[in-house]
């Protein structure tokens, strides 16, 4: 299945044309000649050696309830293949056990099956939930996929956040995050060191532990996910590991503090002798790229209300209403606010620049996949971001324009050539 944010499939129905290679009309992004330009944003704070920023997709999933399971299986993997081809740097698969919407419940199986779909993408788990699983299962898992995929394997952990998960499994909310600091030690040392580990805590016991197998490629990152709280990102800067964040809040909420969040991974890690990278730092958020920002909020805005309405309010009982602003105008508000990026490409550009100046600078950003406008109209946003938004600022495009620029300044020594 295809998404586009947190937690929202494909509203509008089903397409017949599934071609992957189906092109975008280029002739309304040829008016800009700003557009594919090498204007890259300022320098992040420390840590970051260049302008770059990287993309992928981060896929809870949140897929609407009407489609058929296996199907949405199927196009989730058919995602794979498209951001594959359209180079995308990642893909990360989320773990979930309950709420309807959240379909995948073993990531790695996914990321196996993409992996035999795809030769350039970096495939990750977005994220483990680390206190559901013995800690040397997670790093077994880790280090087989590392192989199967020839190094391309993120490991993406975390705590958990839905209390049905954490219930049918045993597990006391107000234990896992002491159960998650716990297992990443262990994880990260199991993975990427030669000792034998003997550990005994109240949930998992190790004996003379040590993997049979090395990994594929040295060191498998591991990185941290936060959605709000400090937690994730002190055990981040704790061990030295990266860190993706949770850039869009909540219906209803306010929008999350990013810059204040890197500060705690910071702190922690001088503390414990680290640094933090913000070069590997990503962010997730819902992005959709349309011909027109009128076009692109027409496209997602059912889609949208399905999400908030239906999800958030009546499935899990989330106050998403905002004094002053009525149910239909809450995606113009979150546009307004840079909870979700939603218009022309120049839009989106601006609101990628806006993220770097509040936070910083970050190395990746990851759509937040939904399902807001529809298979078809999905894909040709993922291609209008891969081929008109990411030149901004992955510099595919600055020799070509510094080439242009330098023969406007120095045509005057070309005589032969001037009208």
């Amino acid at each position: 299945m295809i998404t586009t944010s947190t937690e929202s499939p494909d509203l509008c129905g089903e397409s017949t044309d599934s071609s992957l290679n189906s092109r975008l009309p280029i002739d309304n992004f040829r008016r800009n000649r700003s557009i594919g330009s090498s204007t890259l944003i300022e320098k992040g704070s420390k840590g970051m050696n260049s302008d770059r920023i990287d993309f992928g997709v981060f896929m809870s999933p949140m897929h609407p309830i009407g489609e058929d399971l296996t199907l949405l299986y199927e196009r989730d993997l058919e995602l794979a293949e498209l951001l594959d081809q359209l180079n995308y740097r990642e893909y990360w698969l989320g773990e979930h056990h309950s709420m309807g919407w959240n379909t995948i419940g073993a990531p790695e199986l996914l990321i196996a099956a993409a992996a035999q779909r795809t030769s350039r993408l970096t495939l990750a788990t977005g994220v483990a939930t680390l206190p559901y699983h013995h800690p040397f299962m997670v790093a077994s898992r880790a280090l087989h996929l590392d192989h199967l995929t020839r190094g391309r394997f993120v490991l993406g952990v975390g705590a958990g956040s839905i209390p049905v998960d954490a219930r049918t499994l045993g597990v006391e909310m107000s234990d896992i995050r002491s159960m998650m600091g716990e297992s990443l030690d262990t994880v990260v040392r199991l993975i990427n060191s030669e000792e034998r580990i003997t550990r005994k805590t109240s949930w998992f016991t190790l004996n003379d532990a040590r993997m049979q197998i090395a990994p594929y490629r040295e060191p498998i990152e591991v990185v941290a996910a936060s959605v709000g709280s400090p937690n994730s990102m002190r055990l981040a800067g704790q061990h030295g590991i990266s860190v993706v964040s949770f850039g869009a809040p909540r219906p209803g909420h306010p929008p999350v503090d990013l810059r204040k969040q890197w500060a705690y991974a910071e702190e922690s890690a001088a503390a414990h002798g680290n640094t933090m990278d913000r070069s590997k730092w990503r962010i997730t958020l819902p992005v959709y790229v349309g011909e027109t920002r009128r076009q692109a909020i027409e496209d997602v805005r059912a889609g949208y209300n399905r999400w908030t309405q239906e999800y958030w309010r009546d499935v899990r009982g989330l106050n998403i209403s905002i004094d002053g602003v009525a149910d239909d105008q809450l995606l113009d508000r979150s546009i307004d606010l840079g909870g979700v990026l939603v218009g022309s490409v120049e839009d989106v550009v601006a609101g990628i620049r806006h993220l770097q100046e509040v936070t910083g600078g970050f190395g990746t950003l990851l759509v937040y996949a939904q399902d807001w406008a529809g298979w078809d109209k999905t894909k040709r946003s993922y291609e209008r971001l891969a081929r008109y938004v990411a030149p901004h600022f992955n510099g595919s495009t600055r020799r070509l324009n510094d080439s242009i620029d330098w023969f406007k300044q120095n045509r005057h020594t070309f005589s032969q050539l001037t009208p």
